[in-house]
């Protein structure tokens, strides 16, 4: 097992695992959006990989604002379905709070939709509170 920065070769795996939480995203659309988010974002991805491809996927964006300082946004964060319940979400999540540490961040934020009570229960075991909630509208 081992977590790496992916590259430009790793789009198509590293898709495949995304699809499961982006599921109504293309590959197309993934990649033009991709390339908007690196170049104005710095939107960093990483991959757990075992068994030979991507097992976690992870899209981080060291940022700051007023209310959480400087902080590490997961933008997102999924484990291959079939292979959750070997703690790679939790080895992901150990390494993007070192990688926050590692960049100055205070916090480590990040959004969960309200349906995903089993992500929700993760978070929470991983030490990870809720503080308030996400508004939308579509304009």
């Amino acid at each position: 097992m081992q977590i790496l920065k992916l590259r430009k070769e790793d789009l198509k795996n590293a898709f495949e695992v995304l699809k499961e939480l982006r599921t109504s995203l293309e590959f197309e659309n993934f990649t033009d959006l991709l390339e908007v988010m690196q170049n104005e974002q710095d939107y960093t991805m990483f991959g757990l990989w075992d068994k030979g491809s991507i097992q976690t996927y992870a899209g981080v964006v060291v940022q700051t604002n007023l209310y959480w300082q400087k902080h590490l946004y997961i933008h997102e964060l999924v484990t291959r379905e079939n292979m959750r319940g070997n703690n790679y979400g939790q080895e992901m999540i150990n390494f993007l709070e070192d990688y926050a540490k590692m960049n100055k961040c205070e916090n480590v934020v990040l959004t969960s939709g309200e349906q995903r009570k089993d992500a929700h229960r993760f978070y929470k075991r991983e030490g990870f509170n809720i503080p308030g909630y996400v508004f939308l509208k579509t304009v």
